[in-house]
């Protein structure tokens, strides 16, 4: 078993910046891939980004790719997500997954999830 627990959202206007962090305990988390996906209303839940156990490897949804950064701190058992240049269009419930390929942007393919931060960018 796995817990996850995001951190850092809140309102922000355009241009702003916020932090995410997802706390993780249970089993070894060092082991796993993390993964950040996001679900605006009335939308689908999708992939922002994701990074390897060790750190080495990171992938990015287009529609981020340049403005956000995904990292993690295994000794403190925390992967963030860095969000700058933030747009009305990054507004949504932003979850942390764990997984076991970080190059998958399947949500079905990631199996222990949090319970979300909301995000507002306000224009």
């Amino acid at each position: 078993q796995v817990q996850l627990v995001e951190s850092g959202g809140g309102l922000v206007q355009a241009g702003g910046s916020l932090r995410l962090s997802c706390a993780a305990s249970g089993r070894t988390f060092s082991s796993y891939a993390m993964g950040w996906f996001r679900r605006a209303p009335g939308k689908e839940r999708e992939f922002v980004a994701a990074i390897s156990w060790s750190g080495g490897s990171t992938y990015y949804a287009d529609s981020v790719k340049g403005r956000f950064t995904i990292s993690r701190d295994n000794a403190k058992n925390t992967v963030y997500l860095q969000m700058n240049s933030l747009k009305p269009e990054d507004t949504a419930v932003y979850y942390c997954a764990t997984g076991s390929d970080p190059r998958s942007s399947w949500q079905y393919e990631y199996d222990y999830w949090g319970q979300g931060t909301q995000v507002t960018v306000s224009s």
